[in-house]
Order: C-alpha cells, then structure tokens, then sequence
C-alpha cells in the first residue's frame, strides 16, 4: 500500500480543468517551488528556481514603479483641475477691487492656502485709499523689494517661482497671520513694458504644502494668468 496520502479526487479534478488558478495564486506557486526543492535535497541547486525568485523580485520592483506613476498621474491630473477652477474664479470678477478681494478668498479657497497676497513695487506713497481698502490682500513697497524678498540677500537671479518652506512668515506680508505660515509660493509678475514687478505670494500652515523639491508648471502658468489680468486693470 501506498504511503502517500490520498488526494482528495474533488480536489485533483478541480485543479486538472483549471491549472490556470494554481499558477495566477503566487503563494501556492511559492509553496509548490519549495516543495520541489525539499525533495530534490540539499546537495542540488535549482537555478530555474532562483531565477524565477528574481524575475519575481523584478516583477515586484516594476508593479510597485507602475503604482507610483499610476498615483504622479492622479495627483498631476488634479493638480492641473485644481489651477484652471482657480484661473476660471479669478476671472470671474468685472472690476479691480472685487478681483483683488476674490483673490484673497474665493481663488485662495480653490488652491487651498490660507493666504493670498500682492505685493506692487512703487515710487508712490501707499496712501491711496484704495490700497488702504485692500489691505488684507495687497501691500505696495519700495523698488527693488520684490527680488530682495525672493533672493533673501543671496547673489542669485529670482526665479519666476520660488517654493519654499519658512520658520515664520514676513510680517510685513502675511500680517497676523505671518506667525502660523510655513510654506509659501512667490510667483514674480511681469507688469508690462515700463512697470515695476509685482509678485504674488501664497502662504500655507502646511509646511509640506509647497517646497523646492516641487515642480513650478502649474504655477507658473496661473502666474502668467494673473499678471496678464492685471496687465488690463493696470493700463
């Protein structure tokens, strides 16, 4: 009599009609591989099996790259939606002070910062008492301020935007709120043939929110957005 173990004939039938279940499981696959090198021995090495376990290894290697590019995609796709519904609600308003006062909250809430704020170089005084309505979204300051906030005293050329993370937000940008900002986007503007630079900022709590590491595109483009808008309310 046979010392083996009777096979389930339930079970031997199922697997003969469909093998294809067997070699779709990887652990019974791997439990099927080790079974056959017990039996062989110790003295035998089963070069078909180890370069099965490093095809696998490379198969594990190459789902996990699919899976990350899977997820830049997702996280790129809405990044895009995320700045043309900001673009589309920046343009929505007909007249300078409500596109300034959108842009500090209505744009602000679609990119998810918690401030927005322009900045306008100026020869002038800020007395106007338009800037003093608009306080709370735009600050007009001294020639040159734009780059010297951008470079921060470095001997480099500012970049149309610069991501980056902060102890503290500057006071004379962000206000009360300077002491809780952690990131910012500073997105130079580019006024016009004759004006002074502007620049935008948006300052996050999230210290993850913006860094260096980060790519510019979409940011680059709603500054280039933004600065034709105000191009028209400036002429």
């Amino acid at each position: 009599m046979s010392s083996n173990p009777k096979f389930d004939d339930a079970l031997r039938e199922a697997i003969i009609s469909r093998p294809d279940v067997i070699l779709d499981d990887q652990d019974l696959m791997q439990a099927l591989i080790s079974a056959n090198e017990r039996a062989m021995g110790g003295n035998i090495v089963d070069l078909r099996g180890i370069a099965m376990e490093r095809l696998e290894h490379r198969l594990d290697r190459l789902e996990d790259t699919h899976r990350s590019v899977i997820a830049a995609a997702y996280e790129n796709l809405a990044g895009t939606n995320q700045v043309h519904r900001a673009i589309l609600r920046m343009l929505d308003p007909l007249e300078f002070e409500p596109f300034l006062r959108n842009l500090g909250n209505d744009v602000a809430d679609v990119l998810r910062v918690d401030c927005a704020k322009l900045i306008l170089e100026s020869f002038e005084s800020d007395d106007d008492p338009v800037v003093h309505r608009l306080g709370d979204v735009m600050t007009v300051a001294k020639p040159g301020y734009v780059d010297a906030y951008l470079t921060q005293g470095r001997s480099i050329q500012p970049r149309p935007v610069t991501l980056r993370q902060v102890q503290n937000g500057s006071a004379a940008i962000y206000g009360e709120q300077s002491d809780w900002i952690r990131s910012e986007a500073c997105l130079k503007l580019d006024l016009g043939e004759g004006r002074l630079p502007g620049m935008l900022v948006l300052g996050a709590e999230d210290p993850h929110m913006f860094s260096p590491q980060q790519g510019t595109d979409l940011l680059t483009f709603f500054a280039g957005v933004f600065e034709r808008s105000m191009r028209r309310w400036l002429a």
